[in-house]
């Protein structure tokens, strides 16, 4: 959530900037909630501070204290209503974009910072991942229904080979190798943004029974490994590295890549996840996107490096970089992963801190994707074989995956 004391300080700085994510009115309405809770505050601190008195009372100062606890009463019943009011409107309220995220609420509004790499040339036909790689997509629709994947054989060992060598690459980053839990209370979902704003993406398991839900990605539970704990400034920044089966409804999504495994319900992830100091959020989220670009280097994939524009931002987010893979058969970029500095909008909501100069404070936050599945369509269609095979890239072979890939 985000500071609501520096907004009140600078109500038209953070207005003009929150407009940018299309949260004006929200942060005008909670401005206006927090000004109603404030009124109250000394209000029943005064009532409070009168109900206290030294001796024993007179008969008169009895009734006088009678009337006093029952304006206490109706005062704080007020004020118990307009904190549930703040607090809803709270968590409403999305982190505000960074100066530098360019204006917009598009993917085509974003920025291209840089290519790198030259799309391949063939003299076939490129063909797309179904036709390059034993992938069932049929079957699992019989089992599962849409959106859901077998990936069989020489596929499944350079999917699976793709996560180790992310995960060995990022050991050697300092990053710590975390296999989280992927069922999480909903003060986690809350914790990282995703509630109430991504609510319809997200798998709840029974309600009232068990509570819990899917993450969508490890970031969830990788956020909420400090939850309700401080740090000790001596021990940051703090680099994760998760590995998860991740899930998201897709809604939204219907005739959007309906063909394959590019948008699935059920995906496996490797996550990167910092904890560190304020001041060391911005280079820490560039360096997340250097390690995020030398994975994709040591693929050989082509690529483009998109900063997100303001009003495409996440709640949570207040700037991303996304790197987009070239893919021969659509003859297009598609994102294969995203990085994001949250700043210490999911620390004050899971309550995550660090002793600082000025005595307890926020942790800053980033999440940045190491390697997921599109990763592999990549590799499948940009070093496919007139033949129809693919020459896997030897960066892999050390980490299990075939030399060749057929279907």
């Amino acid at each position: 959530m985000i500071d609501v004391r520096a907004a009140r300080a600078e109500p038209d700085r953070w207005r003009e900037a929150l407009a940018r994510k299309g949260a004006a009115d929200a942060f005008d309405a909670l401005l206006e909630a927090d000004r109603a809770w404030l009124s109250l505050v000394p209000q029943v601190d005064e009532l409070r501070a009168r109900t206290k008195l030294k001796g024993k009372p007179t008969p008169e100062e009895l009734e006088v204290l009678k009337g006093v606890k029952a304006d206490l009463g109706r005062l704080e019943g007020e004020l118990a209503a307009a904190e549930r009011r703040r607090e809803e409107l709270l968590v409403g309220v999305p982190n505000p974009p960074d100066p530098t995220a360019p204006d917009g609420s598009t993917d085509e509004e974003a920025e291209e910072l840089r290519k790198v790499g030259e799309p391949p040339s063939f003299s076939f036909v490129a063909r797309d991942h179904l036709e390059l790689a034993p992938i069932e997509m049929e079957r699992a629709a019989r089992l599962s229904g849409t959106r859901f994947a077998y990936r069989m054989g020489a596929a499944a060992l350079l999917e699976l080979s793709i996560y180790r060598f992310a995960l060995d690459r990022l050991v050697s980053h300092g990053f710590v190798p975390v296999l989280p839990p992927v069922l999480v209370r909903e003060e986690a979902m809350y914790g990282t943004g995703f509630l109430p704003t991504e609510e319809v993406n997200i798998y709840r398991v029974e309600p009232g029974r068990d509570d819990l839900y899917l993450v969508g990605t490890s970031e969830v539970p990788l956020a909420g490994l400090h939850m309700g704990e401080v740090l000790e400034a001596e021990a940051l920044p703090l680099h994760y590295a998760g590995y998860s089966s991740c899930f998201r409804r897709e809604a939204g999504a219907a005739g959007k890549d309906t063909r394959g495994m590019f948008r699935v319900h059920q995906f496996d992830k490797v996550e990167m996840f910092v904890f560190c100091r304020p001041e060391a959020s911005a280079g820490e989220h560039e360096r997340l996107l250097a390690i995020e670009e030398e994975l994709v280097q040591a693929l050989g994939l082509p690529y483009r490096v998109m900063n997100v524009a303001a009003g495409d931002l996440g709640a949570s987010a207040t700037k991303k970089y996304d790197i987009e893979a070239w893919f021969p058969s659509q003859g297009r970029y598609r994102e294969v992963t995203s990085t994001s500095n949250t700043t210490d909008f999911q620390a004050r909501r899971l309550d995550v801190r660090f002793r600082g100069v000025h005595g307890l404070e926020p942790v800053h936050t980033l999440n940045g994707t190491a390697a997921t599945g599109r990763h592999m369509l990549a590799v499948l269609e940009n070093y496919q074989q007139e033949d129809g095979s693919v020459a896997v890239p030897e960066t892999l072979l050390p980490y299990g995956a075939p030399a060749r890939v057929e279907r």
